[in-house]
């Protein structure tokens, strides 16, 4: 199998997309340690994963706090070996009470660029020293297409995060090239998880045109008028490419960021 035995790690592993990659690597027979910040959470994840609970285990952590996730990798090191993958796939869109508003407020940008960029920091520094020891390891980080260009209105604090989230990528990609160690990113386009939800149930309050539709009916228009290959992007797709980046066949592929959005944006 494609990672048979191998160690990923895997930051807001319990729904959405980090859910699906954690699904998709225990597929291919990797061994999958998932932090999320609650243990309802991860006690969910692994539910619904169960015919594959001897090859995942769970921590609660707040990727955003450094020394609990210092205990927190410390802990997965001691109990199951070496990490050779790293898939930061922890994030927030914005702060409650988003969807009721069409600007950023501060607490937007704090949380954001608190979650999905400080979180993705510290555990790249805190488990790429690891590798670094044993000169391998991959690292892939969930960033956004709204990363490659800037948003308006209440977007702009999570679209500025994930922007943030690319650059760093390709700075960590420079630094780790030396011990062997690849760093990419995997930016996703229009995903039907309880965060587009949230876009959706906002655009329905703020546009009258919208008014009796529901959020679902909001996200089929929205790929239907504004994605080239009119086709649905889904968590399994972006875990196909989170796939590449951790294996072999990505070897000499380092500090790249991938649109997995049917041609929504090409930059």
């Amino acid at each position: 199998m494609q990672f048979k035995n191998k160690l990923a790690v895997v930051t807001g592993g319990a729904s959405g997309i980090g859910k699906g990659v954690s699904k998709l690597l225990l597929e291919r027979g990797a061994r999958i340690a998932v932090i999320d910040l609650t243990e309802k959470g991860l006690f969910s994840a692994v539910s619904s994963l169960k015919e594959n609970t001897g090859n995942i285990s769970t921590f609660v952590c707040d990727v955003t706090n450094r020394n609990s996730l210092e205990k927190t990798v410390n802990s997965i090191e001691s109990e199951l070996g070496h990490i050779e993958i790293l898939v930061n796939a922890a994030g927030v869109i914005a702060a409650k009470g988003f969807e009721d508003t069409l600007i950023s407020r501060i607490e937007d940008w704090d949380l954001t660029y608190s979650v999905n960029v400080k979180g993705t920091v510290i555990a790249s520094e805190l488990i790429a020293e690891n590798m670094k020891l044993r000169r391998r390891g991959k690292i892939v980080n969930i960033a956004s297409h709204g990363g490659r260009k800037g948003a308006g209105g209440s977007l702009s604090a999570y679209t500025a995060s994930k922007a943030a989230v690319i650059h760093y990528t390709q700075s960590l990609a420079i630094d780790m090239a030396p011990h062997n160690i690849n760093v990419n990113s995997v930016c996703p386009g229009t995903i039907w998880t309880p965060m587009w939800e949230q876009i959706a149930e906002r655009r329905i309050r703020s546009n009258s045109k919208m008014k009796g539709m529901t959020p679902r009916e909001v996200y089929d228009k929205f790929i239907e008028e504004e994605c080239p290959m009119k086709k649905e992007q889904t968590v399994e797709d972006v875990a196909k490419a989170v796939a590449f980046f951790a294996s072999e066949d990505a070897n000499v592929i380092t500090g790249q960021s991938l649109n997995v959005n049917g041609g929504t944006r090409m930059d």
